[in-house]
């Protein structure tokens, strides 16, 4: 059997500048990321972590490729206890300019078969990249599509 891989495409009426300034700066992160900011600065080696509103760290990894504004890539290990068997996967977004848009595409994989955070992640990284698109386009990101029996539970230390 294969490992599992979830990719992405979207396309977005922005510049690959702009993107990139979107899936790197924290400030920026937190207003399409529901809340949560991902701190990437871009470096290779440099440490990568999503952080909930209140500063804990809820996923984190290490900057393994970059190439702005053109292509990110690094390890991602979630901080719940339900994955804590799981080995680090890996993420990489990909921009290319395409007319007057950018072509994002996001590879995340390196999971073990049966992986609970593959999972996770194929509902959550459409919301993410659906609501960046909406901040970049409108000014305007999307509502947190979780319920607040799922906000609970991230609370507690477990995925939503």
């Amino acid at each position: 059997m294969s490992k599992p891989k979830f990719v992405y495409v979207t396309y977005i009426a922005s510049t690959p500048d702009k993107v990139w300034q979107a899936l790197t700066d924290p400030k920026i992160s937190a207003l399409y990321w529901f809340g949560y900011s991902i701190s990437a600065d871009g470096k290779v080696g440099s440490p990568v972590a999503l952080k909930s509103a209140d500063g804990k760290i809820m996923d984190k990894g290490v900057i393994l490729e970059s190439d702005p504004p053109r292509r990110l890539s690094y390890s991602w290990a979630p901080q719940y206890e339900e994955f804590q068997n799981e080995r680090p996967s890996r993420v990489t977004f990909t921009l290319a300019s395409f007319k007057d848009q950018v072509q994002l595409t996001i590879v995340h994989e390196d999971f073990d078969e049966g992986s609970k955070v593959f999972e996770s992640i194929s509902g959550g990284w459409p919301k993410v990249l659906s609501s960046l698109k909406s901040l970049l386009e409108t000014g305007r990101a999307l509502e947190p599509a979780w319920s607040e029996q799922d906000l609970k539970r991230v609370r507690a230390g477990q995925c939503a």
